[in-house]
């Protein structure tokens, strides 16, 4: 059988963007994903590898879903454990995504950016900004997404996501957010994505498209504009 990943890893760095490992999980992470992830690691060499500031697996029994945490001391203690058990496990540091929020908790300790940064500094990982998913807590929790990008320490960023998002409306005028990943990405996020990357310079850039897929040729014209961005920011500081 013809090594199709092998042969794309020959012509352009490989990332691996994980979304089983459940780090968040109480009784600690998805051992099997994890070393399902270890043996594609050690066969392709991926530049990069990530996953999420969530948990989607509780006592075995798998949810398909990226499930918020409460941002307090003891989920940095534990989560920190975690990425250092992946880390180990690998032999590479790897990068943490921020969620998509549809909601906060009470017992909520940290902003989320300081959580990030304390995060990344305890277990020496980096990050991976998904500009969309600030645009999901905005809608859902009222943060301020220009803001929070602008919080963000570029040293500890290695990669950056854009995306698109539905908004659900109900009778009494609320709205909810979801990262579903089935639409154009938007204008706003665009716009934080320049944003982001003018502050901190470029960055990997993955455009996230996993339902409602479009033509090849809408799929490359958010690739292209993606590129322009970043090609902007190298002509600026060159």
């Amino acid at each position: 059988m013809h090594d199709w990943l092998g042969a794309l890893r020959d012509a352009l760095p490989v990332s691996f963007h994980s979304v089983g490992l459940s780090m968040g999980d109480p009784g600690g992470l998805d051992e099997p994903e994890l070393e399902r992830l270890a043996i594609l690691c050690d066969r392709y060499a991926p530049a990069l590898v990530s996953d999420h500031l969530s948990w989607s697996s509780l006592g075995g029994e798998k949810v398909p879903d990226l499930l918020p945490l409460p941002m307090t001391d003891e989920t940095l203690d534990h989560f920190a454990a975690q990425v250092g058990r992946v880390q180990d496990r690998l032999g590479r540091p790897m990068l943490i995504e921020n969620p998509s929020r549809m909601t906060a908790f009470r017992m909520d300790a940290y902003d989320e950016v300081d959580f990030l940064h304390a995060l990344a500094r305890r277990a020496g990982c980096g990050l991976l900004v998904d500009v969309n998913n600030v645009l999901v807590s905005q809608i859902n929790l009222g943060i301020d997404a220009f803001a929070y990008v602008d919080a963000i320490d570029g040293s500890l960023v290695g990669e950056i996501h854009v995306a698109g998002h539905s908004v659900a409306t109900y009778d009494d005028g609320t709205s909810l957010a979801v990262d579903d990943h089935g639409s154009p990405v938007s204008e706003e996020c665009w716009s934080l994505l320049d944003r982001l990357v003018s502050r901190i310079g470029p960055r990997p850039v993955l455009v996230e498209r996993d339902n409602a897929v479009p033509s090849f040729e809408d799929l490359m014209a958010e690739a292209t504009r993606a590129n322009a961005i970043l090609a902007q920011e190298v002509a600026r500081v060159a």
